[in-house]
């Protein structure tokens, strides 16, 4: 049997995705991890899915440009990778073409090349047509997100935003101090570049396989470290990341404790919490420990009773992931405008249940990686109008289009003396 090409992955992962309720990254690791291709052509695959992905409401205005009958749903998706390759990847005509007609079955095979000759032919009217298009279809975003944004940030922030979206995220890794210090990573890896802006974090080209395997990074985005400095954990102290896979808050939290006391690292989702066990063995964050807990729905587990009451509690809430949709491509074709309020109340079922595990004194903090004030600053407004002895110190948040990291925000929350 032959082993199937990138742009066949590519056209698999987007039907499995349009037809099961699975996320990209999950759909396309699975699909890659079980081809045999160089490494060119994973990353091609990959392009090709993310691309269709990040230009979806663009892709189907051009192929409505081109052909206003029905067109089947497989022709679309096979439409969908030429055109992309086409007007955005921008591969020669010939191959893009020519590849692209040959992942069709033969009856198909005529109207999908007539279309992509027509869509050459007429390139510059689709691209000024596009120009001329709202927002959502030229960036393609939802239209009630891209008007939520407007009313928040504003016309030309919303802009940016969404620009930032369509853009491949880049790769960052947090040095690991508990193996390495920075400038002996650097040394050892001279593709790194360090950031000016956090010593303690490098970016890569390309996945570092030799810094992850050794212990001496994690794959983790700046904006990751604002909750973690906001709750200045002490080393010796008891910590709670109640909501941590795949752990790398949990992950730096160590670091900054030096492998001095405990951190209780929950998370409701069993993959996930493996996951983080692999990676606390991989960057020898001795101080962690794991247990699975579903914060809504059950009793707490005599695993965290026994070590409570906690010093500190960092609540990374489950939240819609506005702020990193260029990380999770199709976030922004999953959420419905009702999320925001959703994702508010199960936010706020959490809180409550871990404030009770706060000792006096001590502090929590709450971070999303949402840019959505219901998920944010009303979540803490309504925490502090239950608990008005629940003083706040600090909010802090990173904006991609203010910071140039993915979208965060934070608030430190401290518990009252007791009496």
């Amino acid at each position: 049997m032959a082993r199937p090409s990138a742009r066949e992955i590519g056209l698999a992962a987007l039907r499995l995705w349009r037809k099961e309720k699975r996320f990209a990254d999950s759909i396309i690791s699975g699909l890659l991890a079980n081809a045999d291709l160089t490494l060119s052509d994973r990353a091609f695959g990959l392009e090709l899915f993310y691309g269709a992905l990040r230009n979806l409401t663009l892709l189907d205005f051009w192929i409505g440009r081109l052909r206003a009958s029905h067109i089947e749903t497989n022709v679309r998706d096979i439409l969908r990778l030429g055109l992309y390759q086409l007007f955005l990847l921008k591969t020669p005509e010939h191959a893009a073409v020519h590849e692209t007609v040959a992942l069709a079955p033969k009856k198909q095979r005529s109207i999908i090349n007539a279309i992509l000759r027509t869509a050459i032919r007429e390139r510059t009217e689709l691209l000024v047509a596009a120009d001329e298009q709202p927002l959502f279809v030229r960036t393609s975003h939802p239209q009630f997100l891209i008007e939520r944004w407007q009313q928040h940030f504003g016309a030309e922030h919303t802009k940016e935003l969404c620009k930032w979206n369509n853009r491949p995220a880049p790769i960052y890794g947090r040095i690991n101090r508990l193996k390495i210090d920075p400038e002996s990573f650097l040394q050892l890896y001279p593709d790194s570049r360090p950031l000016t802006s956090n010593r303690d974090f490098v970016k890569f080209n390309a996945l570092p396989r030799a810094a992850l395997d050794s212990g001496h990074c994690n794959i983790q985005d700046p904006s990751t470290t604002v909750a973690c400095q906001l709750l200045e954990p002490k080393p010796g102290e008891r910590i709670l990341d109640a909501c941590a896979a795949p752990g790398g808050k949990a992950l730096y939290l160590a670091e900054i404790m030096q492998n001095r006391g405990v951190i209780l690292a929950c998370d409701r989702d069993r993959r996930r919490l493996e996951i983080l066990k692999g990676n606390v063995v991989r960057l020898g964050a001795t101080i962690v420990r794991t247990v699975r807990h579903d914060w809504t729905r059950n009793d707490v587990p005599k695993e965290i009773l026994s070590i409570a009451p906690f010093d500190r509690i960092l609540l990374d809430a489950p939240c819609t992931n506005t702020g990193v949709i260029h990380r999770r491509v199709d976030v922004r074709w999953r959420l419905r405008p009702d999320d925001f309020s959703r994702m508010s109340h199960e936010q706020l079922i959490i809180a409550r249940a871990l404030l009770g595990l706060l000792k006096p004194s001590g502090t929590l903090v709450y971070s999303t990686c949402s840019l959505e004030p219901e998920e944010n600053e009303k979540v803490v407004y309504r925490l502090r109008t239950e608990l008005p002895m629940l003083g706040l110190e600090m909010e802090k948040d990173s904006l991609p289009f203010r910071d140039g990291f993915d979208g965060a925000f934070a608030a430190k929350l401290s518990a009252p003396v007791s009496p």
